[in-house]
């Protein structure tokens, strides 16, 4: 895979980028000529940036670098640093940057889809998460307790689970309880799907 690199004017408007900078943000280089490379790319500390213009208007040549984050089409999210070289023909010419991205790392937003369970399973483990003892949640279901216990050792089998509070810890953790909610409810319950 190719280097990001962009060419922009010493104010950081892109005069012209290459694929793999485009693809980093999304588009096609063409539309990203014209676009401010610090809005593409949000420097981590606004001093680097900062500086960086006080040494480009000090017609400094030297060699910069911001630490930076981005988030990709895919909604991936990003972090590198850009390397801006002030280059020109002459010593007097008011400088372009050419720009390199170097990603660091990348930190994918989990996307975990809830485990499938019955009404009556997500109901159980919602009662127990709120307390709700083995009678209880059977009076809750209309299932005798032996019932509620059938399907609690299939849970528990399914998820690989040791005992009750492990239970209840996956279902959070597998999305079939909403978190934040009290008393405890199923997921989909909360969120209005039936």
């Amino acid at each position: 895979m190719a280097m990001p690199v962009a060419v922009c004017d010493v104010y950081g408007l892109v005069v012209l980028a290459n694929p793999a900078m485009a693809a980093e943000c999304g588009t096609t280089p063409g539309r990203l000529r014209g676009r401010q490379v610090l809005e593409l790319f949000t420097p981590q500390e606004a001093t680097q940036v900062d500086r960086i213009a006080e040494a480009l208007r000090l017609r400094h040549r030297s060699r910069y670098q911001v630490s930076v984050r981005w988030r990709t089409a895919d909604g991936t999210d990003r972090r590198g640093e850009l390397t801006a070289d002030p280059v020109s023909d002459t010593v007097e010419d008011t400088p372009a940057l050419l720009v390199t991205l170097r990603v660091a790392c990348e930190h994918r937003a989990p996307t975990v889809a809830p485990a499938r369970v019955t009404g009556v399973e997500a109901r159980i483990l919602a009662l127990l998460a709120g307390g709700a003892t083995t009678a209880r949640a059977g009076r809750e279901t209309g299932l005798s307790p032996d019932g509620v216990t059938y399907h609690l050792r299939r849970l528990s089998a399914r998820w690989g689970a040791a005992n009750r509070t492990e239970l209840v810890a996956r279902a959070y953790a597998l999305g079939v309880l909403a978190p934040g909610v009290w008393p405890p409810a199923p997921a989909e319950e909360e969120s209005g799907a039936r």
